[in-house]
């Protein structure tokens, strides 16, 4: 059983993190010595051109893949030794995932969907999965579409439920990759206006990225290129997702709405 975080720890924090694969007789170095400090609350993106390395960070960081050298706390719990079902239980238990491809199980209800964490959880704990697993989707604006498989859903909608799916555990860190790659502008703007509620709620969000115009609706904005950082910032105008999107319907004729 992992220790509760100490007060006042940061969600992330990373020093000297090193990641080296070996493919055939050659070393790829595909993190150089990054260091990373995120507090609660906090909303940034990761951004970087492919094979800069923000993959292979958001895997270390959401327990998915080890670093070659350096050290990583998550909520105060430093992660190194830690054998694989106790990092199943710290990804389980402590953050939540969102992906490009949404990852839902076809065949299965939204509901379904988003009980499935709280069914793996080894925490002894007593919980109404359903109702925890419903309270979420109505979160995210989905109430009316519980029973609803992912094929009877837009993108937006499966988005909403992989976000739902990510908050049920009441983690400490929302990781999302790509979130918006596959929506449509209109979509993506919700989906954001979205991530910047629940941010406003006290949610912790790591968003990787290569588009700027995601990266506005954040509060900090971390580059690398080369495995390294090489930008390390706050937003200088931060955008206002629901705003912008209030605003394009506004400038849409009647006809298109």
């Amino acid at each position: 059983m992992t220790r509760p975080a100490p007060l006042g720890a940061p969600v992330i924090e990373a020093r000297g993190l090193e990641r080296v694969f070996q493919m055939g007789g050659t070393e790829v170095r595909a993190l150089r010595g990054v260091d990373l400090t995120v507090g609660r609350g906090e909303m940034l993106a990761v951004m970087g051109a492919s094979g800069s390395g923000k993959s292979t960070l958001m895997n270390i960081l959401g327990c998915l893949d080890r670093p070659t050298a350096g050290s990583y706390a998550l909520d105060g719990v430093s992660v190194e030794g830690l054998s694989k079902n106790q990092l199943a239980d710290i990804r389980n238990q402590r953050l939540g995932f969102v992906f490009q491809g949404f990852n839902l199980l076809p065949r299965t209800s939204a509901l379904e969907n988003v009980e499935l964490p709280l069914l793996y959880d080894r925490s002894e704990r007593e919980l109404d999965t359903k109702g925890l697993a419903a309270a979420a989707l109505e979160r995210v604006g989905l109430a009316d579409r519980m029973d609803h498989d992912p094929a009877e859903l837009s993108g937006g909608q499966q988005q909403r439920v992989a976000i739902a799916r990510a908050l049920v555990t009441k983690p400490s860190l929302v990781l999302a990759d790509e979130p918006t790659g596959n929506l449509d502008t209109h979509t993506t703007m919700e989906i954001m206006a979205l991530f910047q509620e629940l941010n406003a709620e006290g949610v912790t969000l790591l968003i990787v990225t290569h588009e700027p115009e995601i990266s506005r609706y954040t509060q900090r904005i971390v580059e690398l290129r080369d495995g390294r950082i090489i930008h390390d910032g706050p937003v200088r105008e931060r955008g206002h997702a629901l705003t912008d999107l209030q605003a394009r319907a506004d400038l849409e004729p009647a006809s298109a709405r």
